[in-house]
């Protein structure tokens, strides 16, 4: 979407960039700068973010999704849109909330504890499936262009 034309929009967005920083910075990722305002958002549900490679400066490195859901992140070296960062996010927690779903620890993605695994897993797999939806929608992306 073009400037944060509504107050609240913007608020919005700046505080979903400050968490972004934030759970980089406690997760250990390397990078560069954090866009100032998102690659891609519905607010006040969701927002894609483009953040910037260490060893190649000025490119996009990784891509960070949050709002009204997990905040995570993936490398961009294959991912070169926002649209498929989303889409590929959601396939990732799909294959979560399975484990989860099975009362399993996922083997190399952290989410809650063990007791609270089962009720995690409902709620991971339909923010996935709205995610999933969005990213297949041509008219969200064309309502929504940077």
């Amino acid at each position: 979407m073009g400037d944060p034309a509504p107050e609240g929009e913007g608020r919005w967005c700046v505080e979903r960039r400050a968490e972004v920083v934030a759970y980089l910075e406690r997760e250990g990722v390397e990078h560069g700068r954090v866009g100032d305002w998102p690659a891609w958002h519905l607010s006040p549900y969701v927002s894609i973010w483009a953040i910037e490679s260490v060893a190649h400066a000025g490119s996009v490195g990784w891509w960070a999704i949050c709002g009204d859901l997990p905040t995570d992140y993936i490398s961009a070296r294959t991912i070169k849109h926002p649209r498929d960062a989303m889409r590929a996010l959601a396939e990732r927690w799909v294959d979560v909330a399975s484990y989860l779903g099975r009362g399993e620890a996922h083997p190399s993605i952290q989410l809650g504890s063990s007791e609270s695994r089962s009720q995690l897993a409902p709620l991971l797999l339909s923010r996935a499936k709205l995610l999933i939806e969005w990213a297949n929608d041509n008219a969200v992306w064309e309502q929504n262009a940077p």
